[in-house]
């Protein structure tokens, strides 16, 4: 019975995210296309957010979660490590939009559902789904340099894009605004309060340890 919970509840935080997913999707294509301006721009702009590729993220793992069929893919996102590393990155962009970009703007109807979705609920029910069924244990501080290469490589690709196109999708990564010192500055605290909850993850795993590998 528990068993039968837990996919079902896996279920409906998938549909949760592959939902909030389509929405913000839908919301930018139609801004987009009221303006007048290019949806392929749109489809450029969508993918230029750390809170969507994480959020991707998030909503595999919980697909995979649920599809009993096995594969290399669902074998991987699956991993301990690996789910814990996507935990981290989703627990960041819950933090630090509340922290930073929630009081810049007030969404309002279908951008206000999609904005809650990927930035509120599907942080707290992920860290929900790691905390009662990531297995426990298989956490090794190591793992923390390997997740933030994550995070490093799209701070890259922001920068480039940035600097091809003269476009940020962030106020605190506006090079054009602030200059690429304190872009590094603000980057280098983002991966600091990373590498906290990073730490704060692995303690956590020691403590609730069930499943320790031989």
């Amino acid at each position: 019975m528990k068993t039968v919970l837990k996919h079902r509840l896996c279920l409906l935080m998938a549909l949760l995210g592959w939902g909030g997913l389509a929405i913000q999707l839908y919301v930018i294509l139609l801004m987009r296309w009221t303006s007048g301006a290019s949806v392929i721009g749109g489809l450029l702009s969508y993918f230029s957010f750390f809170t969507v590729f994480t959020n991707t993220l998030v909503a595999t793992v919980l697909s995979y979660a649920v599809i009993s069929r096995p594969s290399k893919a669902r074998t991987f996102f699956l991993q301990p490590w690996v789910s814990s590393g996507i935990t981290v990155s989703i627990i960041v962009v819950g933090v630090a939009y509340s922290l930073l970009l929630r009081q810049l703007w007030q969404p309002h109807g279908l951008a206000w559902l999609a904005n809650e979705l990927l930035h509120d609920v599907m942080p707290v029910l992920f860290t929900l789904y790691w905390w009662y069924c990531v297995p426990k244990g298989w956490l090794r501080v190591s793992h923390i340099g390997v997740w933030a290469l994550y995070p490093a490589l799209y701070f890259s690709y922001i920068l480039l894009r940035g600097h091809l196109l003269g476009v940020y999708p962030y106020p605190f990564i506006d090079v054009n605004k602030l200059g690429y010192a304190q872009v590094f500055l603000n980057a280098g605290e983002i991966l600091a309060g990373f590498v906290a909850v990073a730490l704060m993850l692995v303690a956590l795993d020691r403590w609730r340890a069930t499943d320790r590998p031989l």
